[in-house]
């Protein structure tokens, strides 16, 4: 056998040696990353931006419709105020943004995807479509969570301390700022599963680390120690409502690294 031939069938051979050459050949200089970052932020933008054009065609209904949402919680004779002339333009505009966002984040996914895609294994590179669609349902579910239940949990808290000498009246802003945030940090909450399925591929973790020697229970008294702290109301069940999705996503979780982690003894080899 000639020597090419022998290299050929050896290459042929061991997939694994295949995969490992492809992404040694993949990696990028510092410089390329930066480009390749650069190129996939661009892209995002490019589609937030074609994602606004409907939600600005209905700008004004959706400003009535989140103003009369973040106003539900308050007495009938109480109105949200702004105290600068642009601020009601100005959340009409942060509002379309938010759709926008929402509509294109199937695309801002898959570029996340893309810059992440080199990395990885050739094998690894073809759950593209199931990232894409994992990613944006999980963001899209806390985005909903925290629509229909977490904000309006906390924000009728917060307008409990109203009484005969003070009265909440918040401004469109404040409530603007308060519900994207929280919209946004159980949207990075939901996404538990994502980080797990890269961890464990990269054999940082697996699935008995996250479920045995007890690991198990100390998450469980975590996730219940940060609902309390980020629920302000003392309210077992309200409590409740905050951990219950967590709990869920760490369950989740568990079963991701089991399925998608890498075996033990390529994690040695490595």
């Amino acid at each position: 056998m000639a020597p090419g031939e022998h290299t050929e069938a050896r290459a042929v051979g061991m997939g694994e040696e295949v995969d490992e050459s492809g992404q040694e050949a993949s990696r990028m200089s510092f410089l390329e990353h930066l480009e390749e970052l650069r190129k996939r932020i661009l892209y995002s933008v490019y589609a937030i931006v074609a994602g606004c054009i409907v939600p600005l065609i209905y700008q004004r209904a959706i400003y009535d419709w989140m103003t009369k949402y973040f106003h539900q919680v308050l007495p009938p004779n109480v109105k949200l105020i702004f105290t600068e002339a642009p601020d009601g333009f100005m959340l009409s505009l942060k509002l379309d943004v938010v759709a926008g966002f929402l509509i294109a984040s199937p695309f801002v996914f898959s570029q996340l995807w893309l810059f992440i895609a080199p990395g990885l294994y050739t094998r690894e590179k073809k759950v593209v479509i199931p990232f894409v669609l994992s990613a944006t349902t999980l963001f899209l579910g806390g985005a909903a969570f925290s629509h229909y239940i977490a904000f309006l949990q906390m924000w009728r808290f917060f307008a409990t301390y109203s009484n005969d000498y003070t009265q909440f009246v918040p401004t469109i802003k404040e409530a603007f700022n308060f519900y994207i945030w929280m919209m946004l940090a159980l949207g990075g909450v939901f996404q538990t599963p994502i980080l797990v399925f890269f961890l464990a591929r990269f054999g940082i973790i697996d699935a008995k680390f996250l479920y045995a020697d007890g690991h198990w229970k100390y998450a469980i008294v975590v996730i219940v120690v940060v609902s309390a702290i980020i629920t302000p109301s003392p309210d077992f069940m309200t409590q409740l409502i905050f951990a219950a999705p967590m709990l869920g996503l760490w369950w989740v979780s568990i079963g991701v690294a089991w399925l998608f982690g890498r075996p033990r003894s390529e994690r040695k080899r490595a």
